[in-house]
């Protein structure tokens, strides 16, 4: 009997853009992170979640599961080699191996200060999360993809790594420069090897920092947009899962700003 398709037939199903695959996200339990948790499972990819607050990361993972998805949580801080280095092994333990990773923990954006009122301590403490989390992070992670023969990476950065953004975030921004550089030379170190490594750079996103301002300054940020709207999490998160997707397997080294035109100039 023949088998062959007709005008009238509806269109094949498309499986989801990362089925049968494994992810780790960091910075999950709330924010970008806890929409990236959801759209990763949605899109078919078993998850471990990873953040250091246990509570709300567990949350997440029931989250996920409610949905129908695969989670574990693994409260990590990326700071940490050796919480780092176990996140990679419990992650390879439980789901046989690792494809993705949405390297999203972060912060350190809040405070303001001339950069020679600095806090030395404060000023390592945000490169350590932001830029030493993520390059630890990529470090375990990539040996890990090797073994599954290839491999997708996002690192969160921001569009205060893109340009100066604000006055008195020099920690912040500096480390999302880092962050720029260190995405772009592990694209280049494992181009040839299957592994593709590419950042995202938020504006304006109504996560926690901007829900806590008030309406009326949300919408002067707004205004500031040539968009004239704040950004959601699940933007970024859909972005994120794009990247790490075979639609994207030509990208690598390669920075998406995801905020309503606000780096195109203004409106």
């Amino acid at each position: 009997m023949s088998t062959t398709t007709t005008a009238t037939d509806p269109p094949a199903a498309q499986p989801p853009l990362l089925a049968g695959k494994v992810a780790i996200v960091t910075g999950a339990s709330r924010g970008i992170g806890a929409a990236a948790a959801r759209a990763f499972a949605d899109a078919g990819a078993a998850v471990a979640l990873a953040a250091r607050d246990a509570d709300a990361l567990e949350q997440v993972a029931h989250e996920v599961e409610g949905r129908g998805g695969r989670a574990i949580a693994v409260p990590t801080d990326v700071a940490d080699e050796g919480a780092v280095r176990r996140l990679v092994e419990t992650t390879v333990g439980a789901f046989g191996r690792l494809d993705a990773a949405f390297n999203n923990a972060g912060g350190g954006g809040r405070g303001k200060a001339p950069l020679a009122e600095l806090d030395t301590e404060e000023f390592d403490a945000v490169l350590g999360v932001n830029l030493r989390g993520a390059f630890l992070s990529m470090k375990h992670e990539i040996p890990a993809m090797l073994e599954s023969g290839r491999g997708a990476i996002v690192n969160t950065s921001s569009t205060a790594g893109l340009a100066g953004a604000a006055a008195g975030i020099a920690p912040y921004a500096s480390a999302k420069h880092g962050l720029q550089g260190l995405t772009k030379i592990a694209a280049i170190d494992y181009a040839e090897r299957g592994i593709r490594v590419n950042a995202v750079a938020p504006g304006p996103i109504l996560t926690d920092l901007l829900s806590g301002i008030g309406e009326e300054r949300q919408r002067m940020v707004a205004q500031a947009v040539p968009m004239r709207r704040l950004g959601r999490p699940e933007e970024v998160a859909a972005a994120a899962v794009w990247l790490c997707s075979e639609e994207a397997g030509f990208v690598t080294g390669a920075t998406l700003a995801i905020d309503g035109g606000k780096l195109a100039g203004v409106a």
